[in-house]
């Protein structure tokens, strides 16, 4: 397994895919990136077409167990990002 991609090489590679220079690929993909942050902590979904779709669910309350000592208690309700993979990209990486 590879590395994962870091955001200068994502942005070296989105300028050359756009034929731009790195600074606007930059700007281009923390905007994206806000967008996405910002619609998904208020509780709305995002869809990257293609890639998937990205959203917020809520967990309710729940029992959960400490696994080092075996104490179980109440786990308070909260908030969890969730990304559902598109067919598309599912089917190019299985070809």
């Amino acid at each position: 397994m590879s590395k994962p991609m870091t955001k200068t090489q994502l942005v070296a590679a989105l300028s050359e895919e756009m034929g731009t220079d790195k600074k606007s690929a930059n700007a281009a993909l923390d905007a994206i990136c806000g967008l996405i942050t910002r619609e998904v902590s208020g509780g709305g979904a995002i869809t990257l077409p293609g890639v998937g779709k990205i959203m917020c669910r809520a967990r309710p309350e729940r029992l959960v167990r400490n696994p080092a000592t075996g104490e179980q208690f109440t786990k308070a309700a909260d908030k969890v990002v969730k990304m559902t993979i598109a067919k598309a990209l599912k089917e190019s990486v299985n070809s």
